[in-house]
């Protein structure tokens, strides 16, 4: 994720450096304040501070399968196969894949499991249910939970950079056949550097949320 950044900076810098190499009068003193130009932003990155910033993630699918149907395949997930999982990105980056999602009753109140590889786990408290309509629900990942080697402590789910804080199944009737699943979630970031890490959160949760659409539309479908 940092790749991108990293190439650009060496680039510039290289860039710079060979400017001034070129340049016979004070070339020495020139590189030098190159070399230590990242000793002077740092403390001025700290200084400015991380900032906190909501974000949301919106997805949808259209399914063409019985209302009924596709609600049992959004309030419970059975268990997904390694070869059903189609989240490139996150496939990618090496995060955690879905395995199956638990509701215990159906309703305001309801706890909901979303339990993913490398022990990531997803509690979610159901805050709003119409049946067969819409559910909301908050999320909360345990930073304890998860194993050190999961992942990078600035992706861990609860930490201190990202945090994921509540979503929404939503089901919109098209016709008397189609029905659309729309699907939503907001997080917030805590870095000094959001208007880039954000976009790479985004894409994170729509690959994870894509994912899990593309699954619940082929199950309901061919039940």
């Amino acid at each position: 994720m940092i790749l991108p950044i990293f190439l650009l900076a060496s680039s510039i810098g290289g860039l710079i450096g060979g400017y001034f190499k070129q340049k016979k009068k004070d070339n020495k003193v020139y590189l030098s304040v190159l070399t230590i130009l990242p000793l002077l932003v740092s403390p001025i990155e700290s200084y400015m501070g991380a900032n906190s910033t909501p974000y949301k993630a919106y997805t949808y699918i259209d399914i063409n399968a019985p209302v009924d149907k596709i609600w049992d395949n959004v309030t419970r997930v059975s268990e997904i196969k390694k070869e059903q999982d189609k989240g490139w990105l996150t496939n990618l980056l090496n995060f955690p894949r879905p395995i199956k999602a638990e509701l215990n009753f159906e309703g305001v109140g309801a706890y909901r499991e979303a339990i993913f590889t490398n022990g990531l786990v997803f509690h979610e408290t159901v805050t709003e249910y119409v049946d067969n309509k819409k559910m909301s629900f908050t999320i909360k990942a345990l930073p304890h939970e998860i194993p050190l080697t999961t992942m990078d402590e600035h992706l861990v789910i609860g930490g201190k950079y990202f945090d994921v804080l509540n979503g929404t199944y939503e089901l919109e009737k098209l016709n008397d056949k189609t029905y659309r699943l729309h699907l939503w979630s907001n997080f917030k970031l805590t870095t000094t550097f959001n208007f880039y890490a954000s976009w790479w959160a985004k894409n994170i949760m729509k690959d994870i949320q894509n994912n899990i659409l593309q699954i619940e539309k082929q199950r309901a479908e061919n039940e």
